[in-house]
């Protein structure tokens, strides 16, 4: 009977000790790749390409997957890249998405690969920077292809590497980003069974790895509004209808569909107007307002609801005063869900990388991310992991999109071994 209990019991540890073995080796094949998966960061920082014009850094990733020997197809959605590895056992698919767009922002952060590039962006000359950190997430999956490539024969199932364009959204007229990769085939042939992506960001500091089941990120919606009045002289206004004033009320009146109108006890909602463009002169009362903003949700009937809100306030408001108002609203981005049941799978995995004190819970973001599109279409599990230099104070630190967003590359190695552990622990192959 004690050698019945013991035998078992020698197995699990056995099976344990063999589990850590490969997770170890892993880390190894890891550790090896971090100084390039540094220097392709730094390269690709100090040449940024905007949305859908990502071609260097599209002929860097594509030239070292070739180097690699994975099936390598390029110009998905524009400019990005898709290879396949197979594995060298039958087993499920994992797709690993980064994104590689840069922003208009002049960088103004003191580094020796401080990006130097200029464009012309809504006609104004700007600088180009990686200011979201999609340099690092281009790296980081580049250095993760490369140790899962070398481990090609032990893999029970396929890697799929997503290399995406325009994730900040495409030039205006031109579509892209996660929903032109999917419409391309980008999760067919084969489909994944899953979907991981990081998103490096300076609310968390370096080590640390943050996740949240359920929605995470907020739908972002694109809200236009044109109010037409008639125009007049500004020392008459009762010659005409004035729509700068009736955009003024609009603005005020949308703010009560949030504080007045949506229970934001149970989902939150943000509303904000960002742009009123209307006349050119100081006695001239123009003939339209043109308002631009943006709308933000966690829940895909309450974002239809405030969508209905926001018409009926616009165009109410506007027929008071004899004038009407035009609402026209985008739809870029979903709601970002983690797959409750993978995101339960693969929590341990999360834990066992950062280990379990620099695992957090986020909070929901109202950002958004396209990664959404994919994860309406396969099990996704998006993580954050922290760039900020321990010790941050984030009180002061410069967040995504700042031209002082800075990334401390040390947080790189945890990216790489993150996505390595989610993949090779959801295939099943740790240990074998």
């Amino acid at each position: 009977m004690k050698r019945f209990v013991i035998f078992p019991l020698l197995l699990v540890s056995a099976a344990a000790y063999a589990d850590d073995a490969a997770r170890a080796r892993i880390d190894a094949r890891a550790a090896a790749v971090e100084s390039r998966v540094i220097a392709w960061r730094r390269d690709i920082h100090a040449h940024p390409e905007l949305g859908n014009r990502e071609v260097r850094t599209a002929a860097l990733v594509a030239a070292h997957l070739r180097a690699l020997g994975l099936e390598v197809r390029t110009g998905v959605a524009h400019t990005g890249v898709v290879a396949l590895l197979r594995g060298g056992k039958p087993g499920p698919v994992v797709a690993l998405r980064a994104d590689m767009d840069a922003l208009p922002v002049t960088e103004e952060v003191d580094l020796p690969f401080a990006s130097k590039v200029r464009t012309q962006w809504a006609g104004k000359d700007t600088g180009v920077m990686h200011a979201c950190g999609h340099d690092t997430h281009v790296a980081m999956l580049m250095g993760a292809a490369e140790v899962l490539a070398g481990m090609k024969a032990e893999l029970p199932g396929s890697v799929k590497f997503i290399f995406q364009p325009a994730e900040e959204g495409p030039p205006p007229g031109e579509e892209g980003g996660a929903a032109l990769m999917i419409k391309q085939g980008v999760l067919e042939n084969p489909r994944p069974d899953a979907i991981f992506g990081l998103h490096i960001g300076a609310t968390y500091e370096v080590g640390q790895l943050a996740y949240r089941p359920g929605p995470v990120m907020a739908a972002a919606d694109v809200l236009r509004i044109t109010v037409k009045g008639r125009q007049t002289h500004g020392s008459a206004p009762w010659g005409g209808v004035d729509p700068i004033v009736v955009a003024a009320q609009i603005v005020l009146g949308l703010q009560t569909i949030v504080s007045r109108q949506v229970n934001i006890t149970k989902e939150p909602v943000v509303v904000t107007i960002g742009g009123i463009d209307g006349g050119n002169r100081f006695n001239i009362i123009p003939d339209k307002v043109e308002m631009v903003g943006t709308v933000r949700s966690f829940d895909e009937r309450l974002r239809d609801d405030v969508h209905h809100r926001i018409r009926l306030t616009a165009e109410g408001i506007a027929a008071a005063s004899g004038a009407s108002a035009e609402v026209a609203i985008e739809k870029p981005y979903a709601v970002t869900v983690n797959d409750p049941a993978l995101t339960e799978r693969m929590r341990p995995t999360l834990g066992r990388v950062a280990g379990e004190i620099n695992v957090l819970l986020a909070e929901r973001r109202t950002g958004a991310e396209d990664f959404s599109f994919y994860a309406q279409q396969v099990p996704g599990l998006f993580v954050f992991l922290g760039g900020s230099p321990k010790g941050t104070d984030m009180s002061k630190v410069a967040y995504n999109h700042s031209p002082r967003f800075y990334a401390d590359e040390s947080a790189l190695l945890l990216g790489v071994r993150t996505l390595l552990h989610l993949t090779i622990d959801y295939l099943g192959g740790a240990g074998r």
